[in-house]
């Protein structure tokens, strides 16, 4: 018995049935091939059932039936040959009802579903009014079927975004975004101020510019402007008198070298830059030698009122006090000379007087003080000294 034989199952294949012991036949030799390395038909029989390459050695070729293969009917679907109802086109008998998918759900229509007995009585389904009011309806429930109306489950009583709202961070972090969306609507002319329709930004850039030049006007009338001084040419210090000429003794000693009298400065005050009535807060003054920038005099002046566009003439007192070491100091003999007699001197001319005037200004209405300053350098001295003084 040779090892490779194989079982002919030649029905399969749809051979004919053969008899006898398939496994103790033996089979003839199979006929030469081309060659070692020809290749059998490896087609499937599912696929090529007509093919003799996958029948076995001994085999007669198989009959040409029908089989188990693809055909038209296996991959192409021919579908209903007939519509669902009637049997004709909706479109060549436009009057006739077609098919109506809503008819189940809209209550209206005929009805296809008679399921739970729907269907088979039109009134099961009742429409209510809605012209009925609370007690109606409650007196109507008692009378005839209520439509019932389904209610969602709830879902979770507190969301994530709504415990974070709920926080001082997430109110800050909402109001912020509100203030933003607000910001950016009002720059698009979309939002008005304050929650304002009619108040754009349009309305409020001219608004607020006029409002600016309003005030700009008004503060052109009202801010006061600081005033100028200037000094009689002639006799720029005068005479002290009332009770300020009696609180300081004039006098002139040459051990210890020193010497002070009282005067005052004659100003003209120019207002004509004023629209309203001037108040100065006070002057302060401060007098010194031209020859040698020593300090010696000083003065102050209260509240004082000056009219505008006018110019107002005022006295400023000064109080005139020098020490030096002994009488060779250069600004005690300055001072000295300018006030000695007049018949010490050919002709009764005595020399002026030499001083730089510093004036500071406080002017009410305005924030800080100003300073003004001038130079006199042939002022007569505003006293006489006995011929008797040393």
């Amino acid at each position: 018995m040779d090892y490779d034989r194989k079982s002919a199952v030649s029905s399969f294949y749809g051979g004919r049935r053969s008899s006898g012991d398939a496994l103790n036949r033996d089979y003839a030799a199979p006929p030469p091939t081309a060659g070692p390395q020809s290749r059998r038909d490896s087609s499937s029989s599912f696929f090529n059932p007509a093919g003799t390459g996958t029948l076995p050695r001994g085999a007669a070729e198989p009959a040409h039936v029908q089989n188990a293969g693809y055909n038209r009917m296996s991959y192409f679907d021919a579908g209903r040959e007939e519509p669902v109802k009637g049997g004709h086109d909706e479109e060549e008998h436009p009057n006739e009802g077609g098919w109506d998918v809503f008819a189940d759900f809209n209550n209206a229509g005929p009805r296809y579903s008679h399921a739970f007995g729907i269907g088979h009585n039109e009134a099961s389904y009742q429409q209510l009014s809605p012209q009925l009011t609370g007690k109606m309806d409650e007196e109507s429930s008692t009378q005839g079927p209520v439509e019932m109306v389904t209610v969602p489950a709830l879902g979770a009583e507190w969301g994530k975004d709504e415990l974070k709202d709920m926080t001082k961070r997430g109110r800050r972090e909402k109001k912020s975004e509100n203030f933003g969306r607000k910001w950016k609507a009002f720059h698009r002319g979309e939002y008005g101020l304050f929650g304002r329709k009619w108040l754009t930004r349009r309305l409020l850039v001219f608004t607020v510019f006029a409002i600016c030049a309003v005030i700009g006007i008004v503060l052109a009338f009202v801010i006061p402007r600081v005033p100028g001084f200037s000094l009689n040419g002639r006799t720029p210090l005068v005479s002290a008198t009332g009770w300020f000429n009696q609180s300081i003794p004039a006098e002139f000693n040459r051990a210890p070298a020193n010497f002070s009298f009282p005067a005052a400065i004659s100003l003209q005050v120019d207002t004509n830059s004023n629209f309203l009535p001037l108040v100065l807060k006070d002057l302060d003054a401060q007098v010194y030698d031209l020859d040698s920038f020593r300090l010696v005099g000083t003065g102050h002046l209260n509240h004082t009122k000056l009219q505008a566009k006018t110019f107002t003439n005022i006295l400023m007192p000064l109080n005139f006090t020098y020490l030096a070491t002994n009488d060779s100091d250069q600004t005690w003999n300055n001072w000295y000379n300018a006030c000695k007699n007049k018949i010490q001197y050919t002709g009764g001319n005595r020399p002026g007087l030499r001083f730089r005037l510093n004036i500071d200004i406080n002017v009410a209405g305005l924030p800080t003080k100003h300073s003004t300053a001038t130079t006199v350098t042939n002022a007569p001295c505003p006293i006489e000294l006995s011929p008797n003084a040393n």
